[in-house]
């Protein structure tokens, strides 16, 4: 078993609508105004729309759940469901909340992206398993998707 890049997805994002703390934590929702997919294995457009849910944890960590969708450069839609984990040391998180460019060493950001796609040149995306490694800044989101091959 191993891993093959297959594109990137550079989610541009506004700002975050604090739903405040409930029971099972602080809830965010950032929406997804646009972005780009370009690589090996597909390119095309983020389509404005779609948002990430966020619940941030007592510790300051926070599940992630991204419903957006991409259209490939043919125009055919892909809807993805994104969930995962971001990790970090309170100070980190600070400055990310201040808008500051930090380095994605110093945090821990994954998820676990599901495509459903339909039939035809882009079917694949819903045949695989895929992981990926994110960058967070302020204005975009970056997801380096994996196939696990």
């Amino acid at each position: 078993m191993g891993l093959a890049f297959a594109f990137e997805i550079r989610a541009q994002i506004g700002a975050a609508l604090d739903g405040g703390t409930g029971r099972n934590g602080r809830r965010r929702i950032v929406p997804i105004t646009g972005g780009s997919v370009s690589g090996p294995r597909l390119s095309g457009r983020v389509l404005p729309g779609g948002a990430d849910y966020e619940l941030v944890r007592a510790d300051g960590n926070s599940a992630v759940e991204a419903h957006y969708a991409l259209e490939a450069e043919d125009g055919t839609p892909i809807y993805i469901r994104n969930t995962g984990l971001f990790v970090a040391a309170g100070e980190v998180i600070a400055r990310l909340d201040a808008g500051e460019d930090v380095p994605p060493s110093d945090y821990y950001f994954r998820s676990a992206p599901v495509f459903d796609a339909p039939d035809g040149p882009h079917g694949w995306l819903s045949d695989r398993l895929f992981v990926a490694e994110c960058r967070f800044t302020a204005a975009e989101v970056t997801i380096r998707v994996f196939e696990v091959t």
